[in-house]
């Protein structure tokens, strides 16, 4: 038995008519998670922006991927789980529903030079 896979179904980012905000999180830049998104036969990488969890228990992942392989990334909200969807990697860092982190700026001394 075969079975075909088919590119996951997009989902409507969160809108006031939506219900309640969902709780966003962010990981730093450099040590985001992945997914494999399946588009255009193949499997194609998509690095995760942000996973919006709602009251209601859904789960979307807001998604940069390159669709269709030609080198132009795209951003697309995906719910999990779904056949057009594997993880890719994990994110060694925790992340956070207060915004992207911000690094404090390294002090130069005079002194150290």
């Amino acid at each position: 038995m075969s079975t075909t896979l088919t590119e996951p179904v997009e989902s409507r980012p969160w809108r006031p008519e939506s219900g309640p905000r969902p709780r966003v999180w962010s990981w730093p830049a450099g040590d985001r998670p992945a997914l494999w998104v399946w588009s255009c036969g193949a499997w194609r990488y998509g690095v995760v922006m942000a996973k919006h969890d709602y009251a209601d228990g859904r789960v979307i992942y807001k998604v940069a991927v390159d669709l269709d392989g030609a080198t132009s990334t795209v951003s697309r909200f995906y719910a999990w789980p779904q056949p057009g969807l594997r993880r890719a990697h994990g994110s060694g860092s925790e992340p956070s529903d207060s915004g992207p982190p911000i690094l404090a700026p390294r002090r130069r001394s005079v002194d150290s030079a």
